[in-house]
């Protein structure tokens, strides 16, 4: 019911997925009402900070890349965006030296557990949430993002790929206190073997491997990791964590159902975009232990 940030300084090194450069990235708590804000330390002045809101996105392509309007950009957020998320962090400045946050091993659960080791401390103000008041949906029907009102925070995926090893999937899930890190944090991003060569051409995946993906070999329908995979549905597991982490770009927790079919972070950021278009799909509203029941700090208009 009320906002929480970090107890203590969290430091994590590593590479960028998809630039290849080291870099360290700290996160630190902050006050309430400040939200999550990514400081560029290589950086000067309004240049340095990139507050992480979906009107920030600049681009979309196999990640999800925040900028501002000096042109500085930080990539690859949304996998510790959905570790703040999952663990219920509201408020927190996250410092990095380079372009990118480290990937990791591709998942959320390295940032997992650096907060559950630092730990969460309550703060002095109300937790507010963006409550969904009607379906919102993007796409072209055979792709698509949707919010739907629910009084949990939910999120269902779809996805059907021409593999042996992935093929058609589904999953949904419930976000709630330790459920993220145990059910969803651990799922790695994917990709197939013959899409490397063709990213790296474009710029990007210079710092993949096996360590931090999971690689398929279509041709020979496997999974190249040594250790195989994490979970049978560990790929759709990846895309609800996807989502988790794009749609925290909303300024705060959403009170509604997500589904995705075959979508990705550019959906995402689209889907987001169109909600806050239209003030009668949404207000901000308190837990309801806090305030009379039925309170909504925004009422629509009528809606024909």
């Amino acid at each position: 019911m009320f906002q929480h940030t970090l107890k203590s300084v969290i430091r994590l090194t590593g590479i960028g997925l998809h630039s290849g450069a080291k870099a360290t990235l700290t996160i630190s708590p902050a006050a309430p009402d400040a939200g999550i804000t990514f400081i560029r330390t290589d950086k000067r002045g309004f240049a340095a900070r990139i507050p992480a809101i979906y009107a920030n996105v600049v681009d979309t392509r196999l990640c999800t890349v925040l900028g501002n309007a000096e042109g500085t950009t930080v990539g690859t957020v949304e996998h510790v965006l959905a570790a703040l998320a999952g663990c219920g962090i509201d408020n927190a400045v996250l410092a990095i030296d380079g372009p990118e946050v480290p990937i990791m091993d591709g998942s959320s659960a390295p940032f997992v557990a650096a907060i559950e080791r630092t730990g969460r401390v309550e703060q002095d103000a109300p937790r507010r949430v963006i409550r969904v008041l009607k379906p919102v949906t993007v796409g072209n029907g055979l792709v698509t993002a949707s919010l739907m009102p629910s009084e949990r925070p939910e999120f269902s995926f779809e996805i059907d790929f021409d593999s042996a090893v992935i093929g058609q999937q589904t999953a949904h899930f419930a976000l709630s206190a330790g459920a993220f890190g145990e059910e969803i944090g651990d799922a790695r991003t994917f990709c197939f073997l013959h899409d490397v060569e063709a990213m790296q051409k474009a710029g990007l995946a210079r710092g993949g491997s096996l360590d931090n993906a999971v690689v398929v070999d279509k041709e020979q329908d496997r999974v190249l990791n040594a250790d195989g995979l994490r979970s049978p549905d560990e790929f759709v597991r990846h895309k609800i964590l996807d989502a988790v982490g794009d749609l925290y770009l909303a300024g705060g927790p959403i009170l509604g159902r997500y589904h995705g079919s075959r979508a990705g972070h550019a959906l995402n950021n689209q889907l987001l975009r169109a909600l806050f278009v239209d003030r009668s799909t949404w207000c901000w509203d308190t837990p309801a232990a806090l305030l009379p029941s039925g309170w909504c700090e925004y009422q629509p208009r009528a809606v024909a």
